[in-house]
């Protein structure tokens, strides 16, 4: 991955609709409100068999703290019981003489006892060091009730007296987080499993999204905070499923919608706040997401004046990538664009995102006839056309597999998006996948956005009982190694993997990851 995946500056003129700006607005939803106390407190300690190596474990009873005192270098863990989206306020009262000097207080925010163990300071990432969620507070009255005006995605929470004076010391109360998302939970869609583990895989699924679900969709609620869409194409499946709030997934498809570039190009991720801002990140796959992601609420919601509305800017995004085609047909590979896929410092993106145009055309291609546009017959001529070149450029019949880029590169993304796309007809598409796992390329998935797609590529070819043994296994690695709500990263070979410089900057609950609810209620798995 060069510097160009890294930061993307692009120098692009964006073109605001109002009016769907002001659709977005009126779709803003409800949030949800309650208060949580901490459970326990903890300490943690060293463990090689835990996550990063470091567990926490029981220390005292919650009821305890209220008569423990702090002073100069003193500090306390707590444990809230699971993972919680909120605002935290707390009380603090002085203990001893009267305070003659400001309390100096340090609050580091964890989702993983790592998190609680090594020092922020010790950071070297290549994204910013603010999203390491701590807070110094200088106190200069005591007693004093503390609301903190951030929103924090923890589990744990350390208090650290880092000064008072000699004469006197501090206690804490009344520790509370108000928890805030805008997922109705007496709407969701009950659901019971006899396998105990795919229960306990879709609970943590349904939570995760929960702790996702704010404004927008958020990516993940400790980092980016953003609306992205490749997550929210997912963060959506698993909606209609669950929470059913298909408003806010309209309301996200409007927002992006509402500031493409000149050439109608719509962007990666958008924020929200202070008012709607197009990010100058654009992403091939991304960009085709938008015509998939709107293809789904069709089919969800069969919304015909929204499809109307928001089909002009999903067919941009298909004749944009068509652009990019060589004269064979295949999408080219050069430094003058970025395609995600995954998180990998080798894959080549090539094939994978011919295949992501290839899974985009035939959905786009039905949402042309219901809006009777007359580009769905040229839309059928040219996949007729990218599916040809693509068997006959990027197919190796020597292998059976798909190649990719220059290098010929095998990788894992690749035939799990052509086998997505069913480029190959239905036995040999499944033969594809069975080979993938005979050969194990060595440029394999690294994060649950791409195992998502494994998973469900399976499916997809018949592999049904490979696919619920390998969801097992990944997502419930996942919950063996300590997950509240699923991560936005896992590599099994490889637990302390970050494409950031450091599993600290990590998001821990990630809208990516939420797909097991999906997966296992769509299928029937």
């Amino acid at each position: 991955m060069g510097d160009q995946a890294k930061i993307q500056s692009a120098q692009t003129t964006i073109v605001r609709n109002d009016a769907f700006i002001q659709t977005a607005d009126d779709l803003k939803p409800s949030l949800f409100y309650k208060g949580i106390r901490p459970t326990q407190i903890v300490r943690v300690q060293s463990d090689r068999t835990a996550m990063h190596d470091w567990r926490a474990v029981p220390e005292a009873e919650i009821g305890t703290l209220e008569n423990r005192a702090f002073g100069k270098g003193e500090s306390v863990i707590l444990d809230f019981g699971d993972h919680r989206v909120g605002y935290v306020s707390f009380d603090i009262k002085p203990v001893g003489s009267p305070p003659d000097a400001p309390l100096k207080l340090k609050l580091t925010f964890g989702e993983m006892p790592v998190e609680m163990a090594e020092p922020f300071s010790s950071y070297e990432g290549w994204i910013s060091s603010s999203w390491l969620q701590e807070e110094t507070l200088i106190v200069d009255v005591l007693p004093r009730q503390v609301k903190l005006p951030r929103r924090y995605s923890f589990r744990y929470l350390k208090l650290e007296v880092l000064d008072t004076s000699r004469k006197y010391q501090v206690s804490f109360r009344n520790i509370t987080c108000t928890t805030v998302t805008s997922a109705d939970l007496s709407n969701t869609l009950p659901f019971n499993h006899a396998d105990p583990l795919l229960q306990e895989i879709d609970r943590v699924s349904v939570k995760t999204l929960e702790d996702c679900m704010q404004d927008v969709f958020e990516d993940g609620p400790k980092r980016d905070r953003r609306l992205w869409l490749g997550d929210l194409r997912l963060q959506a499946l698993v909606n209609y499923r669950t929470f059913r709030n298909n408003d806010l997934v309209k309301r996200c498809l409007y927002l992006f919608a509402s500031v493409p570039d000149e050439s109608g190009r719509v962007s990666a991720n958008l924020f929200i706040e202070p008012h709607l801002i197009a990010d100058d990140t654009y992403l091939f796959d991304y960009s085709l997401f938008f015509t998939v992601t709107l293809y789904d609420y069709y089919l969800e919601t069969n919304d015909e004046a929204t499809l109307n509305e928001l089909w002009p800017t999903a067919r941009r995004q298909v004749e944009l990538a068509l652009e990019r085609l060589d004269e064979r047909g295949i999408v080219k590979d050069d430094d003058t664009w970025w395609s995600f896929i995954d998180w990998h410092e080798q894959l080549n993106k090539q094939a994978p995102s011919q295949a992501v145009l290839i899974y985009a055309l035939k959905r786009a291609i039905p949402l042309a006839k219901a809006v009777g546009c007359k580009q769905s017959a040229n839309f059928e001529q040219r996949l007729t056309v990218i599916e040809n070149a693509t068997k006959e450029s990027l197919w190796d019949a020597e292998q059976g597999l798909f190649v990719s880029g220059d290098q010929r590169q095998v990788s894992w993304a690749t035939q799990i998006w052509m086998a997505l796309a069913e480029v190959l007809p239905k036995d040999e598409n499944k033969a594809l996948m069975l080979r993938l796992l005979s050969a194990n390329p060595e440029v394999g998935p690294t994060t649950p956005y791409m195992y998502h797609h494994f998973v469900e590529a399976l499916i997809v070819v018949g592999c049904r009982e490979e696919a619920v043994d390998r969801l097992k296994q990944y997502w419930g690695g996942m919950l063996t190694d300590g997950a509240d709500t699923f991560w936005e990263l896992y590599d099994p070979q490889n637990k302390n993997f970050s494409p950031y410089g450091s599993h600290l900057i990590n998001s821990y609950c990630h809208a990516w990851s939420c797909t097991p609810t999906y997966l296992i209620r769509q299928y029937e798995l």
